[in-house]
């Protein structure tokens, strides 16, 4: 690759928040501090929220269905501590309403978001009491949407699934834990 594509990525990066470019050094991956998690999420909640009030109503049972099957392999990956095949069924779960927006630009800074917190840096292995706790929050969400409760729904999605307090203690053993994570 040469330079000014390189230059140019990795000023988008440092605009993002990814990286701090070092002159004539190079680049640091920067680390997620506890204040940027709890921020992230908040963000992350209120823009899933939003998103869900003004495309909930469009949702129906075929949507219902598609993530209820998605609820159930992020439950079968969690039993497999395979935690990619989770990760991938549980950004596909939240993309059945949040692709519905057609506010392009609160989906692809939740997606943005979402890749600061999970991607970068990526973890080898699960918290599996996290993602055990995660697929509870989304059958609560589910039955909640399939009763038409869309603001219910939304408020459970900032207060509860996207809620730094609740996610707190599952945050501190995926982010800062000394010892190493379940497996």
């Amino acid at each position: 690759i040469s330079r000014t594509p390189l230059r140019e990525a990795l000023l988008h990066l440092e605009s993002q928040g990814f990286v701090t470019i070092l002159p004539r050094r190079g680049f640091r991956l920067n680390a997620l501090t506890l204040d940027d998690i709890r921020h992230y999420y908040d963000i992350i909640g209120a823009l899933e929220a939003a998103a869900l009030k003004h495309a909930g109503a469009s949702l129906g049972p075929a949507d219902f269905a598609r993530m209820r099957q998605l609820d159930t392999a992020m439950a079968e990956a969690v039993a497999a501590r395979n935690f990619d095949q989770y990760y991938e069924a549980n950004l596909a779960f939240h993309d059945v309403y949040l692709l519905r927006s057609d506010n392009t630009r609160l989906v692809a800074q939740v997606h943005l978001l979402k890749q600061r917190l999970y991607d970068w840096p990526r973890r080898e292995r699960m918290v599996q009491a996290w993602e055990q706790h995660s697929v509870v929050e989304h059958e609560d969400f589910l039955q909640l949407l399939e009763r038409g409760a869309i603001h219910e729904a939304a408020a459970h999605l900032q207060d509860v699934h996207w809620s730094f307090a609740v996610q707190e203690r599952f945050i501190h053993a995926y982010y800062f834990a000394s010892q190493p994570l379940e497996t």
